[in-house]
């Protein structure tokens, strides 16, 4: 198998050396050894940080992903967990979708203000509802002093 030192592997894969090291420290991708002060890497490494990047595209942390890795052999990916990541990016593409529809009314609205305008209303009691826009958390309870 070639070997790759950090240096090959950053400019092959566009991955920054701070970042290898971090991805080795996380145990997301593992060194076979060094040369000179450089750590090497099996050329197997290029497709871990590729699934890595595709992971992170998806939207799944750092910790998500490395439970899809064995140690040794293939990736094992859960089919579930997969589901529910395309259930939330549905989620945020509605959301989404509907605050682009309401600037674009905003935007080409013919009333002479957008307070007067019953659809721009009607967005904004949304958007203060909470049922559009970022999604808030939850203030912590405080506790009786």
């Amino acid at each position: 198998m070639i070997k790759l030192d950090i240096a090959e592997v950053a400019q092959q894969s566009g991955v920054p050396a701070s970042t290898l090291r971090f991805y080795e420290e996380k145990g997301l991708i593992a060194s076979t050894g060094r040369r000179g002060l450089r750590r090497l890497f099996d050329s197997g490494v290029l497709e871990r940080l590729a699934l890595i990047a595709l992971g992170r595209a998806a939207g799944f942390s750092l910790d998500e992903i490395a439970l899809m890795f064995a140690p040794e052999g293939p990736p094992r990916i859960d089919r579930q967990m997969l589901a529910a990541k395309a259930a939330e990016l549905d989620s945020t593409i509605r959301r989404l979708s509907a605050m682009r529809d309401g600037l674009r009314h905003a935007a080409a609205c013919p009333a002479s203000s957008h307070m007067e305008c019953p659809t721009f209303r009607r967005i904004l009691r949304a958007a203060g509802s909470g049922a559009i826009g970022v999604q808030r958390k939850k203030a912590p309870k405080r506790g009786r002093n």
